[in-house]
């Protein structure tokens, strides 16, 4: 994309009301605009980012055999009142009515209606299992809105509902999205935690909240060191692997301040205790017949005798990873993109837009990264180049090409690594090589 022909509206100030990096930065790297309290207007830098999180949450959620699909935003209350959560969710929802004076929601979670789905269908255990989900855009009226997209009332959120015959087989199909979750964050550059959580109106017995350790999480969070570095597990499909992941990782402690237990945590050695603040960016939960036993989700089971069938459900905040991420890598300069979501691989940057030689060889290094699938951003803008560097560091591309007269004349380029600042003057052959061979396995 040449920059001259992109809607890319940078802000030289930060707004008042952005209290927290990602807000400040969203804002000023022109990703979003606000449209009103909590609600946003995703702008083509922003969006593009927000699509790379949900190809890699729909990638690894298709991994773990889940099925897409796609529910309506708008819910009958009808649903919501069989299972005793309409009056009882609270303010948060918000209800309508339309024309017809019927009673109707702006849905912020699905698993009322998916269960009345299920039901119209599915008989037999010899159907099972079965784990839908969805990337859908939610509301929530929160009461005070703020940090941007880290806490606003509409987000985007995949959401996947499991319904299995019996306790031992919903238990598995956790394992395996918890496992899933972890290779997820894992593939978007972060190293999240799954914490022991309260399961709150969604209800239950099990339930882990994966959260980003930073300063500004709402979160206070406890947990064994070593859980922060551990590598992503990768792929299973046995019982046994797959377990033995689980139990890996929730034997060493890790509890939001909900759930936290000064006894068992102290238990933990002295050197490996940390207490932080963090983001949460997903949650699970398993809640057995919680909404099957009152909608009458049924199956005939090997037996032939009628079950409620067991089910959880599977959260994760896409547009909140956004500024998530933000908040997990940036310095006071801008963002600093993890290649596997950067709006564009590469930016390049004309030093002076109009010289032939700079010209043609910021053209041909930018046919040849797109030939290559980078993607790169060309900066051809008639701009000084303080404005330049200044706007490149702050959109948080991976890497920069600086190309100028002065430069070409001895044969290089300069090439800027944005997560270290670190500059390497290169032939452009050998600059193009290098940019390619970083994006192998992306």
């Amino acid at each position: 994309m040449r920059l001259s022909n992109y809607f890319l509206p940078v802000l030289k100030e930060t707004p008042a009301d952005a209290t927290i990096a990602s807000h400040r930065f969203m804002l000023r790297a022109g990703m979003v605009k606000q449209d009103s309290a909590g609600i946003y207007i995703w702008l083509p830098l922003g969006f593009k980012v927000l699509k790379k999180i949900e190809h890699i949450v729909r990638e690894e959620q298709n991994k773990a055999g889940a099925v897409e699909m796609l529910m309506p935003t708008i819910q009958s209350a009808n649903h919501w009142k069989e299972t005793g959560r309409y009056d009882a969710y609270g303010p948060e929802m918000l209800r309508i009515k339309d024309r017809g004076d019927r009673e109707l929601l702006y849905g912020p979670t699905n698993e009322d209606m998916i269960t009345d789905m299920f039901r119209s269908y599915v008989r037999s255990y010899k159907d099972l299992p079965q784990n839908l989900y969805h990337i859908q855009w939610k509301f929530r009226d929160e009461r005070r809105p703020r940090f941007g997209v880290m806490r606003g009332r509409e987000f985007l959120m995949k959401d996947a509902y499991s319904f299995d015959i019996d306790a031992d087989a919903a238990k598995l199909t956790y394992y395996r999205q918890f496992v899933a979750y972890l290779n997820t964050y894992a593939r978007l550059g972060l190293k999240a935690v799954p914490m022991r959580a309260d399961t709150g109106p969604i209800g239950g017995e099990l339930s882990h909240e994966f959260l980003i350790l930073a300063e500004t999480g709402e979160s206070e969070v406890f947990c064994h060191k070593d859980l922060v570095d551990m590598p992503a597990p990768g792929h299973f499909e046995t019982k046994d692997e797959l377990e033995a992941v689980f139990n890996e990782r929730t034997s060493l402690y890790a509890a939001t301040d909900e759930k936290h237990d000064a006894d068992e945590f102290a238990k933990v050695p002295a050197d490996k205790q940390l207490s932080a603040r963090g983001i949460e960016v997903g949650h699970i939960f398993y809640f057995g017949d919680k909404y099957s036993e009152p909608m009458k989700a049924q199956v005939t089971g090997a037996d032939g005798k009628n079950v409620n069938v067991m089910m959880g459900s599977y959260g994760v905040g896409v547009s909140r990873l956004v500024g998530g991420i933000i908040e997990s890598s940036h310095d006071e300069n801008g963002i600093i993109w993890p290649k596997s979501v950067a709006p564009f691989g590469a930016g390049i940057i004309n030093l002076k837009s109009g010289d032939t030689e700079a010209d043609a060889a910021c053209e041909d290094i930018y046919q040849k990264l797109s030939a290559a699938g980078i993607d790169p951003l060309y900066d051809d803008k008639d701009d000084r180049g303080g404005q330049k560097f200044a706007r490149m560091d702050l959109i948080g591309l991976p890497y920069q090409l600086v190309i100028g007269p002065r430069g070409l004349k001895e044969g290089i380029i300069e090439v800027k690594i944005r997560a270290t600042g670190e500059k390497k003057n290169l032939s452009p052959a050998d600059a193009l090589n290098f940019i390619i061979s970083e994006f192998e396995g992306v």
